[in-house]
């Protein structure tokens, strides 16, 4: 059997230092390029929506700008939870999850008064499958960035953390997207664009759940 002295130095020997973390705001901002880049990329990829020159400045850059601000308060809240004895309040979670829901929404709202641009028949499905995939991919960016941050901070329960920052990130994603399509019927807006949202929140849990935590 080991002495004390041998499993002092065996304990010493193993010993790392550790890296502090960064507050969660902070380490939040790392995301900023990437946020920004999404406004840009969605629309410069495909093409700007039809009424961008009629919507201005304000209703168009800064609406997604002011969304995309929302999303990174939200994965700020998920870096936050990660943090062991930081968890976050029932209340607390439940206010993000049903702005982060909402915002895209509120959003919409302030852009049009009218909710009845939609696609040309026959071609309903294609469009909602376009603008699924457009905000899913370009909410990925995000997502990979946000899994490496929150894997960083051993969250103890991940798959929760991982949720919080998938919504996050699929906010961001839409506020691409609202610069590429200008769609606003219900049968497209909820689930072409809210059922995006869901499913990198649903990706974030997944993501967090299985990524190793450093």
């Amino acid at each position: 059997m080991p002495s004390p002295a041998d499993l002092r130095s065996a304990i010493a020997r193993d010993l790392r230092p550790a890296r502090p973390l960064l507050p969660p705001s902070i380490r939040a901002l790392m995301l900023v390029p990437i946020a920004l880049a999404t406004i840009v990329a969605v629309p410069a990829t495909h093409f700007f929506r039809p009424d961008f020159a009629e919507l201005g400045v304000v209703r168009a850059w800064g609406l997604s700008l002011a969304e995309s601000l929302g999303g990174l308060v939200i994965v700020a809240l998920a870096l936050r939870e990660s943090i062991p004895g930081r968890a976050l309040p029932a209340r607390v979670l439940a206010l993000a999850f049903a702005g982060g829901l909402a915002l895209p929404f509120v959003m919409l709202v302030l852009t049009t008064n009218r909710f009845t641009i939609g696609a040309p028949p026959g071609s309903e499905w294609s469009d909602a499958v376009i603008c699924f995939r457009t905000s899913v991919v370009a909410a990925v960016p995000a997502l990979i960035g946000s899994t490496v941050l929150v894997a960083r901070a051993f969250p103890l329960r991940p798959g929760l953390a991982g949720a919080l920052y998938g919504l996050g990130c699929g906010v961001m994603g839409d506020a691409g997207l609202r610069l590429f399509c200008d769609f606003s019927v219900p049968t497209h807006v909820i689930p072409a664009h809210g059922g995006a949202i869901v499913a990198a929140t649903v990706g974030g849990a997944i993501a967090a759940a299985i990524i190793p935590r450093a």
